[in-house]
């Protein structure tokens, strides 16, 4: 056994991922494929296929963009560090030659995150970043690192003419070498020694100081004439400038590391910025009872905005534009009836879709309707109602704040149309509520502060990344959560919090400071290796929030805690109404379902707030007698529900309205008008402003019309009349509000983002099966002849296969063999044969943990395991 083998034959310093991974726990496997989900879509047969998957461009670059701030600078640092690089080496970059308590504490989580992500793997002497990150991370002139930092000396002098290397040499007071690459060792060796180079920039030109303090910090490229300057040529002469192509020079890696004191980044970040309290002095707070009570308050508007909404949509709402969503002009029309902003409300409009209220009818003349389920939410209670609106908000991927911008083919988002599904809108809800959360109860938080956090949680990559979307979502969750009732003068309620499933706020504060947050960052005095300071199995990665619950049973249970705890707080629905004698009723309050409906028909609403003013008019009334009322109907409805005497003017309209409804009967000829008092059909046709309708009379009682009977209807109506419709067997047909509906209708799906995040069962299993599949790639085995590739399939013939096989079942040896399935797909397993016959041999199979039988011909060969 050599001196770098493990006594089980492992190699003790992995020299690959893959053998890395292989020296973790299941524990850690799991973490990794929680963190990075897309490793298991499909689940990898082995782990030497999770490695190779794990270093892939796509899977590397959503790995490097959900990390930290700070973690994202380590990485960075490793990028430009020596491949591989010592602990020491990356404490230099991060903390510079002078030191830093904080990055120094703060490095061991970084480094895990790192680890547990499979980005970096080694041992504190030789931390390796996987070679993708270091491509994508590592300096060059059409990709310049974010650390400002240019290519090293040795990448700087790859293709310049030895005779000019051993010059750079000369001049710099160095002996000359006998090669190149010994020169370009000189002068890095020249450039890392602090002292040696501290006498050498002692001597330059403050001119030339001058333009290295400006290419210091980035980027390190910078331009020349074909006579430079003295100071210049100074410079060029020494090699602290270096040229990469005709009239461009670099600032080599290790002469701005020096400048820069070592430090890899001119601002670290160990630790994420605090969410601040608001308000000038930084310390607004409100009683958590006001807060719950003002959120409570604003629940209840929400309830009842979104109520109008559907009784504005409930016989049909506006048209589907053929691209799908509203037009400008509807959605106009619907901030006006809800007395509310065009944003504010493409916000219902979208909130209303996602909890599956409201959808296309899917008719020729395709509108937006009602859906079956409305029905069913009206008849729950309020805060039932409620809790189903904000948890659709909090799950759904749609995002209202984009409603009136343009898409990438510069066309303008509609509400409800296509095109404003964002991916992570769920995460950066959560995150903001979890960030309000930790805040003690009853404080709102400063919303820089909460940007300034999520920015250190996810940091931009690249051109801004459509204008900082996380930073506008994060925007868009504060108000919508104040509309919504969600949080109550900005800081989150408890109904809030329950909705969230965040623990109560002094536990928060505890969980912040000790599990998903980065705050207190590793003591400098703990002494564990850095490859024992990964995050806890099952913890999320630092910076992050996990998604909402995946379970439906414990998102209906954030639910029901929401809205038990919002209930007490809401007024209660009212059975009564006061009646004045201006044809007026109030509501003081909420009504009940039962009131509410019928007079919304017998009545118009004049104004809401604390309470509610209904005005009845003739065209209300006739309203309310076309759904089926009598007079009689109205007036004992009215006696039993109002607190006050029925007015007498009440009373009058209503029988002056009965009096004259249905005595006109309008029906479909074309259109015809029936009544049974002929001289009221002769004050029609006398009338000049019926001319537009095209009377005739077709008899003493009956008026024929060349308009339509709903035209007619309304001809009439406006002509000052109470006609009423009925059908073809002279019946009264009877209109209600709820007549119209679409089939029934499921919400929209959320849009995720990549993979979902596997649960603990698929996890285990996925582990199990990774395991399953190594041992079978990774058995030592007997092989006669030339043993197959790595990855190859063993292959022996049918009579050689057979032989093998009977002869384990005698001595019970397990087998390694190739197996190819119904399907084509190949797979190597380690079995342990228990009998053969029939063509098919019986085994018990490691790789699966059962036992299975497989048919021989579908064998391609078969190995002995070796004894060890």
């Amino acid at each position: 056994m050599s001196s770098d083998e493990k006594p089980d034959g492992r190699p003790a310093v992995p020299r690959s991922l893959a053998e890395a991974l292989r020296t973790r726990d299941d524990a850690s496997l799991a973490a990794l494929l929680r963190a990075r989900p897309d490793l298991i879509t499909p689940v990898p047969t082995d782990l030497t296929q999770l490695a190779t998957r794990a270093g892939t461009r796509a899977s590397v670059v959503r790995a490097l963009e959900r990390l930290d701030r700070f973690a994202l600078q380590t990485a960075e640092a490793l990028a430009v560090a020596g491949d591989p690089a010592s602990y020491d080496e990356l404490l230099g970059l991060m903390a510079g030659d002078d030191g830093d308590a904080t990055v120094a504490a703060a490095l061991p989580r970084a480094v895990g995150t790192l680890r547990e992500q499979a980005l970096v793997w080694g041992g504190d002497d030789r931390l390796r970043l996987v070679r993708t990150a270091r491509e994508l991370l590592s300096p060059s002139p059409q990709h310049p690192s974010p650390t400002g930092l240019g290519p090293t000396v040795q990448e700087a002098t790859a293709g310049m003419s030895p005779g000019r290397i051993q010059e750079l040499v000369a001049a710099a007071g160095l002996p000359s070498t006998h090669d190149a690459v010994s020169a370009a060792a000189a002068l890095t060796a020249l450039f890392t020694d602090r002292e040696r180079m501290a006498k050498l920039l002692g001597q330059a030109p403050a001119e030339a100081r001058e333009v290295l303090s400006r290419l210091v910090w980035g980027p390190p490229y910078g331009q020349v004439t074909a006579d430079p300057a003295a100071h210049l040529r100074w410079l060029l002469d020494r090699g602290l400038l270096l040229p990469t192509a005709p009239g461009t020079v670099v600032l080599p890696r290790e002469v701005a590391l020096h400048l820069r004191g070592g430090r890899a980044h001119r601002e670290t970040e160990p630790v994420p910025p605090p969410v601040e309290p608001a308000g000038p002095t930084g310390t607004r707070q409100g009683s958590p009872q006001v807060v719950d009570a003002t959120a409570a308050g604003q629940a209840y508007t929400a309830l009842a905005t979104v109520e109008e909404l559907l009784k504005d949509w409930d016989e049909g709402g506006p048209a589907v534009l053929r691209a799908g969503g509203l037009s400008v002009r509807d959605l106009k029309r619907t901030a006006v009836a809800l007395d509310v902003s065009e944003p504010v409300a493409a916000f219902w409009v979208e909130l209303a879709y996602a909890a599956g209220l409201i959808a296309s009818d899917g008719e020729a003349d395709e509108r937006y309707a009602a859906t079956p389920a409305h029905d069913e939410w009206r008849e729950r209670p309020a805060a039932d109602r409620w809790a189903e609106l904000a948890g659709a908000w909090l799950a759904a991927t749609r995002t209202a704040g984009l409603v009136g911008g343009r898409d990438a083919k510069d066309r303008t988002l509609a509400a409800l149309g296509p095109g404003l599904d964002r991916s992570v809108a769920p995460e950066v809800r959560r995150r903001v509520l979890a960030l309000l959360a930790a805040l003690p109860a009853g404080t709102s938080p400063d919303p820089e502060s909460v940007l300034a956090r999520l920015r250190w949680e996810r940091p931009l990559r690249g051109p801004q990344q459509e204008d900082d979307l996380r930073s506008r979502l994060a925007r868009w969750t504060l108000q919508e959560a104040e509309l919504l009732g969600v949080t109550g003068r900005g800081a989150l309620s408890a109904h809030g919090r329950a909705l969230l499933g965040a623990p109560e706020p002094h536990a928060a504060d505890d969980a912040a400071r000790t599990q998903g947050s980065p705050d207190v960052p590793d003591t400098p005095g703990d002494k564990l290796p850095v490859h024992h300071r990964a995050a806890p199995a099952g913890a999320p990665a630092a910076g992050t929030v996990p998604p909402g619950p995946a379970d439906p049973q414990a998102r209906a249970a954030a639910r029901a805690a929401a809205a038990r705890l919002l209930a007490p707080l809401l007024p209660e629905p009212l059975d009564h109404v006061l009646l004045q004698a201006d044809l007026t009723a109030v509501a003081p309050g909420p009504l009940q379902r039962p009131l509410a409906d019928v007079l919304d028909v017998l009545a118009d609403v004049e104004s809401k707030g604390g309470a509610t003013v209904y005005r009845f008019t003739p065209a209300s009334v006739r309203r309310a007698l076309d759904a089926g009322r009598s007079a009689s109907d109205l007036h004992a409805f009215l006696a039993a529900h109002s607190r006050t005497p029925v007015p007498q003017p009440l009373a009058y309209l209503i029988d002056d309205v009965a009096r004259r409804h249905g005595h006109l009967r309008v029906g479909a000829a074309s259109a015809y008008v029936r009544c049974d008092d002929d001289a009221l059909l002769n004050e029609i046709l006398a009338d000049k402003r019926s001319a537009a309708l095209r009377l005739r009379r077709l008899a003493p009682t009956v008026l024929a019309a060349q308009a339509d009977p709903a035209a007619l209807l309304e001809g009439l109506r406006a002509l000052g009349y109470a006609p009423a419709a009925e059908s073809a067997e002279g019946d009264v047909v009877i209109t209600r509000a709820d007549a119209r509906r679409t089939p029934p209708r499921t919400p929209p799906e959320p849009v995720p983002e990549g993979p979902p995040v596997p649960d603990a069962t698929l996890l285990a299993a996925a582990v199990r099966a990774i395991r399953a599949g190594d041992l079978a790639s990774t058995a030592p085995r007997k092989t006669p002849g030339t043993p197959p590739a790595p990855g190859e399939l063993p292959r022996t013939s049918p009579a050689e296969t057979l032989a093998t096989v009977q002869a384990a079942v005698l001595t019970g040896e397990a087998l390694w063999i190739g197996y190819v399935n119904a399907d084509g797909a190949a797979s190597q397993r380690v079995i342990a044969p228990v009998r053969v016959e029939g063509g098919f041999v019986t085994a018990y199979d490691h790789t699966a943990d059962e036992v299975r039988t497989y048919p021989l011909h579908r064998i391609t060969g078969v190995a002995e395991l070796a004894d060890d």
